[in-house]
């Protein structure tokens, strides 16, 4: 790498500071849940916040996001490595961190259910848990600004990507497939119809062979499926409108 041109300052514009902070969404008894973390220190001592960190000056945003995870949540290393980050957008109003100057790089992590988080958490953070989407509403900095945005992201994504699968153990059924969907978008969806559209789009989920799981009713086992290789649904599988079923 050549150095700098000649003639440049590097002081000649203000320092700021990156982190990285993610947005970590499961499904949970029912409920759309997202992993936060309580501040050990100031700012914000006491308060709960979306796990993340500075980015230090060797480091990707999406290592340090990383990294950030695993020392505050105290997750397995391997857990952490195998996530699936997507990047959420950057945050920079200018007052958005009262210590300095802050960039924030967002990624959303769409997991299916993962183990409870460490007792007690690591670097800044004193406690790690899940937490009801739904009443994650006091956060620090502007965290509730990007889970607002994390959830609309994944709302949206839902209608013309496979993503649901993401919130689905390897293998699933169809019940479980459509909690997902339901649990995101805050709605009810027929049965019958969502199974049809399901099997009906090419690649998005393939049947295991002689498989199939009990469930809470007195049926039969229901048939299990995994992930197809499609990665974009044909045509999507749209929201229902207000009062109205798809």
């Amino acid at each position: 790498m050549t150095g700098a041109p000649a003639g440049y300052d590097p002081r000649a514009f203000e320092p700021f500071a990156v982190t990285a902070d993610l947005a970590v969404l499961t499904v949970r008894g029912g409920q759309l849940h997202v992993l936060l973390i309580r501040r050990g220190q100031d700012p914000y001592a006491g308060a709960w916040a979306l796990p993340g960190g500075f980015v230090l000056p060797r480091e990707s945003a999406e290592g340090a996001a990383r990294r950030e995870l695993a020392e505050e949540t105290g997750l397995p290393a391997a857990v952490v490595d195998a996530l699936h980050l997507e990047q959420l957008r950057t945050y920079s109003e200018p007052d958005r961190d009262p210590r300095m100057r802050v960039v924030s790089v967002a990624f959303t992590a769409l997991v299916p259910d993962m183990p409870e988080p460490a007792a007690e958490g690591g670097g800044d953070a004193d406690r790690a848990r899940w937490v009801p989407a739904g009443e994650a509403r006091q956060l620090a900095f502007d965290h509730a600004v990007i889970l607002a945005d994390a959830r609309e992201r994944v709302g949206a994504k839902l209608e013309y990507t496979c993503l649901a699968r993401a919130f689905c153990p390897p293998e699933f059924t169809l019940g479980e497939l459509q909690a997902v969907y339901e649990t995101v978008w805050g709605t009810s969806l027929d049965r019958p119809n969502f199974r049809r559209k399901v099997l009906a789009t090419p690649g998005f989920v393939e049947a295991v062979p002689g498989a199939a799981r009990l469930t809470g009713g007195r049926g039969k086992p229901a048939a299990l499926y995994r992930p197809g290789p499609a990665t974009a649904l044909h045509p999507p599988l749209l929201r229902p409108t207000e009062g109205h079923q798809r």
